[in-house]
């Protein structure tokens, strides 16, 4: 980063309150990759990054809070998607901007999140989405707090796409290669288990 850019102050949340239908129905977060849960890859990522840590889970509470410095849920019983992660991320950070990661991306970098944070910074009233050819990547991004009324409303009124609603906010677009291997997801048992480490 330039010397006269200090990187960007974020809350950071990380999102593990899934139904995990791809993964039987397990707690996706918890699940053991390389010696760790999933969660744990992140968190030792991102604790350096902020003094706001969240985690959005909707279960298994007692064993994400040594991860967390906060803890928050979805206000509806019936996983109605990340959308309702990000809202209740939205509403409790402490900070101007929230950085918000899924939980099943073990490979992101400190690089790709400076990144982030840096087209954040020059875009601050904008949501900052990782972007790879034409796909985007809505749970890969950056959202001002300041937009929570306007999330909200997208929410009241329906929308359930992260993207669409993002896109509708004037989202702006961090590019990456398209087959970045730091975005794989991990969201299916075969690919949590045939994924090389971070080191490997």
């Amino acid at each position: 980063m330039p010397d006269d850019s200090s990187p960007l102050p974020c809350s950071i949340l990380l999102l593990a309150g899934g139904r995990g239908q791809r993964m039987g129905g397990q707690d996706k977060g918890l699940l053991q990759w390389h010696g760790a849960p999933l969660i744990a890859h992140l968190q030792r990522l991102v604790r350096p990054l902020t003094d706001d840590l969240i985690i959005s889970c909707n279960r298994n509470q007692d064993r994400y809070a040594p991860y967390a410095d906060q803890l928050v849920n979805d206000d509806s019983p019936d996983f109605p998607g990340p959308l309702a992660g990000v809202r209740a991320g939205l509403a409790a950070a402490r900070h101007e901007h929230l950085l918000v990661l899924p939980c099943d991306v073990p490979h992101l970098d400190a690089q790709l999140l400076a990144d982030l944070r840096r087209i954040a910074q020059q875009h601050p009233q904008l949501p900052v989405m990782v972007r790879h050819g034409e796909f985007w990547e809505p749970l890969i991004c950056i959202i001002p707090t300041s937009l929570q009324t306007e999330v909200e409303r997208g929410w009241q009124a329906g929308e359930r796409s992260p993207r669409k609603l993002f896109l509708q906010l004037g989202g702006v677009g961090l590019d990456c290669p398209p087959d970045d291997p730091r975005l794989a997801n991990l969201n299916t048992p075969a690919l949590l288990h045939t994924q090389p480490g971070v080191s490997e």
